[in-house]
């Protein structure tokens, strides 16, 4: 489905659940490394994270996944920390390979958290991602490497682009770091909708139900982007409910929960278009420094505390995925 998707016919879609409605205008992406979750729901997407792949490892059913890239580590680098780290990048395309399988487009597979601040150790570990989904048989143009979208990591998405390796910036939740993704020509971001209003909720505040700050930030990014002609894909992510998903109805891509998309599926009624691209684009504004994106990002306080907070918490499952791989080896 291409970003201008078709309108939906509402005389059609009313005996339709949310999610077919939804799919219409819509590309949707599962949020989740959960294999069996996936072909309930044919996605056209799929994204993961270091939280969710740390889940799916613990499950049973893909303990295989999990002793295949733990014995095929032991076989890389000198250092028990090197064939961990081997072990990990494994364990993330073995994922990623059986989403592949499952989905027609594309399977974004994150950089460590640890890296965010690091330009070049960021381009370094996703071209080792890019070859080890080749050597799977994966060709990089089903890919996209997820990125957190500090100042270091949009540079780096940057030089991947211009190479020709797509990226998901994710954990974006400020206007500045939206500018500057699509300045850099970035293929997708990942505007995050629930943990922005999270952040709200937990100082006291509260929203009437069309006020929601989190879907209030993805389409006012959605709009500058389709006024000034970027390509970057908008992909909103991190609902809280079926209601902030159909409040952005219409935007590019929107990467869902299994737990949402059941939701959607369950329910009847109406789904209506709430963004819509106009014809006509105005002139891009010129791109901003380093400066400006670091002052514009420190001025938002929310979206300075909850970057901060995601690259901890996806760091954090990353260290409790590598122990427990650690622990495989020891079985």
């Amino acid at each position: 489905m291409s970003e201008q998707a078709v309108k939906v016919d509402q005389s059609a879609a009313t005996a339709q659940d949310k999610l077919a409605q939804l799919s219409r205008m819509t590309l949707i992406v599962a949020d989740t490394g959960d294999i069996d979750a996936v072909k309930s729901f044919s996605p056209v997407d799929c994204t993961t994270n270091p939280s969710l792949i740390f889940k799916a490892a613990q499950m049973p059913a893909y303990a295989h996944l999990v002793q295949e890239a733990r014995s095929w580590g032991e076989s890389q680098g000198k250092t028990s920390e090197e064939r961990l780290d081997a072990a990990l990048d494994r364990l993330a395309i073995a994922f990623g390979t059986e989403l592949s399988r499952l989905v027609p487009g594309r399977v974004s597979t994150e950089v460590d958290a640890a890296l965010s601040f690091d330009t070049e150790a960021t381009i370094r570990k996703a071209e080792r991602l890019i070859e080890l989904y080749e050597q799977a048989g994966v060709p990089k143009s089903r890919i996209l490497i997820k990125i957190a979208a500090t100042w270091e990591g949009i540079r780096a998405a940057e030089r991947l682009e211009r190479a020709g390796i797509n990226c998901n910036l994710t954990l974006l939740f400020g206007f500045a770091q939206a500018t500057a993704c699509a300045d850099a020509g970035v293929f997708l971001i990942s505007p995050f909708v629930g943990r922005i209003l999270d952040w709200h909720v937990a100082r006291g505040e509260s929203f009437a139900p069309g006020e929601d700050p989190g879907v209030a930030s993805v389409r006012r990014i959605y709009e500058h982007y389709k006024r000034h002609g970027y390509q970057t894909v908008v992909m909103a992510a991190s609902f809280r409910s079926t209601a902030q998903i159909e409040a952005l109805a219409g935007c590019d891509r929107m990467t869902i929960s299994p737990a949402l998309l059941t939701e959607l599926r369950s329910q009847t009624g109406d789904v209506m278009r709430r963004l819509v691209a106009g014809a006509e684009t105005s002139p891009r504004p010129g791109a901003g420094s380093e400066a400006a994106f670091r002052w514009s990002l420190n001025d938002d306080a929310m979206a300075t505390e909850k970057l901060a907070e995601g690259i901890r918490l996806f760091h954090a499952d990353g260290i409790k995925l590598r122990q427990f791989i650690a622990k495989v080896a020891k079985a």
